[in-house]
């Protein structure tokens, strides 16, 4: 006769289903989600502002309740991986928190297996545990999902915000007006911009002197008048190979932002080779060279 199958056996089965379930209902939210979002732009392409500010909330509580499924996945992975705590006939601290929060959302989700595993939980751990869960009384279960839960209206600010998103990804000029400011212009030295555009004769002369009939002073302050004025290209941002992608819009932070605090740039052992930089630590240098080095290697280039 085989041995019986134990509770804690049937809640490792029940917890891989909900894992599963759970994962297949974000795909399907995520792309109800993305047809909603294209039906969003055209509303606010015609006109019709108000009907889309009210078909937003819908938006908004489907992306509540995806997250929502995130937190219970994540706490029933969190089981599935300390399933031999459970063993015991109380709960362990450790886990008190992704138990009560699964009994809490398990009767408010549409998960059959969620709510199998809610089953379970109250069978191994007894009725006043799982009455102390649905009531919250010792405020165990999370904070996040006792928020995501509750029925109250999104903030007038959380519906500008993704109505603001909705415009920009799709392309549609909402508010009105935003397409025609344009990018803002590019920074460039003033200096060059003033000796492009003033005495244009008498710079192109200027350039046409050789560098020979310079004396070797005044040659060696021009090179290092050059260096100071030299900017980087204007192709450099769109051609840079650093890319981030800031992190996915959420209820809670519609409009996300990349920022980039510091970046310390290493040399290479090509550039170590070719002499443009010093590596780090060899003898007092710093690795930086200074201006009249940059000048001859200036000089050196324009032979």
């Amino acid at each position: 006769m085989p041995p019986p199958i134990t509770i804690v056996a049937k809640l490792k089965v029940q917890l891989k289903l909900s894992i599963a379930r759970l994962r297949m209902v974000q795909q399907r939210d995520e792309s109800m989600g993305r047809a909603q979002r294209r039906a969003m732009a055209q509303l606010l392409e015609v006109g019709k502002i108000e009907s889309a500010r009210i078909r937003t909330e819908n938006i908004i509580r489907s992306d509540i309740n995806t997250e929502l499924h995130e937190i219970l996945e994540l706490y029933c992975e969190l089981l599935l991986a300390r399933a031999a705590l459970l063993e015991s006939p109380t709960c362990d601290p450790g886990l008190e928190e992704a138990v009560k929060s699964i009994i809490y959302a398990a009767p408010r989700t549409e998960i059959k297996e969620l709510q199998q595993v809610r089953a379970l939980l109250g069978e191994r751990f007894g009725k006043e545990f799982v009455l102390a869960a649905m009531e919250n009384t010792d405020g165990s279960v999370s904070e996040k999902v006792v928020k995501k839960l509750s029925v109250t209206p999104p903030k007038p600010e959380l519906v500008q915000g993704y109505l603001e998103e909705i415009a920009k990804a799709y392309g549609v000029d909402w508010p009105r007006g935003t397409k025609e400011l344009g990018q803002a212009p590019e920074l460039i030295d003033e200096e060059l911009n003033n000796n492009d555009h003033s005495d244009g004769s008498g710079g192109d002369q200027a350039h046409k002197v050789s560098s020979t009939d310079i004396p070797p002073d005044s040659k060696a302050a021009q090179e290092r008048e050059d260096l100071s004025r030299a900017t980087p290209p204007r192709t450099l941002g769109s051609s840079n190979p650093l890319h981030v992608n800031p992190s996915s819009p959420s209820t809670e932070n519609p409009r996300p932002k990349v920022t980039l605090n510091s970046m310390e740039l290493k040399p290479n052992k090509k550039m170590v080779e070719s002499g443009i930089t010093k590596p780090r630590g060899e003898g007092k240098d710093t690795g930086i060279p200074d201006v009249n080095e940059l000048a001859a290697r200036f000089a050196a280039l324009k032979r």
